[in-house]
């Protein structure tokens, strides 16, 4: 790959600050409540829902237009789970990409566009057989 672009971040742990290399993001960083801690920052699932949802819509908007499709009502909810892992003992993640889509695209429609996009997005593709990502029509 030839790198168009590299972002670029620092964080110190669950407890902690997360801070871009431009200053844009600064947040700080706390285990949610779920996982024992008090909630008050933000958590890594939480990013990394919030990137792969801006990240599957933009691809979304680039198929759909490749495709005709009219998606000016569409959004793309990213729910990222984090749970304990069977093989490992430790930790893993899972995915459920919610795409809210107009009535035209509901059934077949939505779910092809939806399987398209996935194949395209580049967040899909990092997390292909890596973690459980599904797919659902809203």
């Amino acid at each position: 790959m030839d790198a168009i672009y590299t972002a670029v971040a620092t964080a110190n742990g669950r407890e902690g600050r997360a801070v871009s290399s431009d200053g844009h993001i600064d947040l700080p960083l706390a285990h949610p409540q779920a996982l024992g801690g008090n909630g008050q920052g933000t958590n890594p699932e939480q990013l990394f829902a919030a990137g792969y949802a801006a990240c599957f819509a933009s691809a979304m908007n680039l198929v759909a237009r490749q495709e005709k499709i009219d998606i000016s009502d569409a959004s793309i909810t990213a729910e990222v789970s984090i749970g304990k892992d069977a093989a490992d003992g430790g930790f893993g993640l899972a995915v459920v990409m919610r795409a809210e889509f107009p009535d035209h695209l509901q059934g077949d429609a939505g779910a092809s566009l939806l399987e398209k996009t996935h194949a395209f997005c580049p967040y899909s593709k990092a997390t292909r057989g890596n973690i459980k990502v599904d797919l659902v029509v809203e």
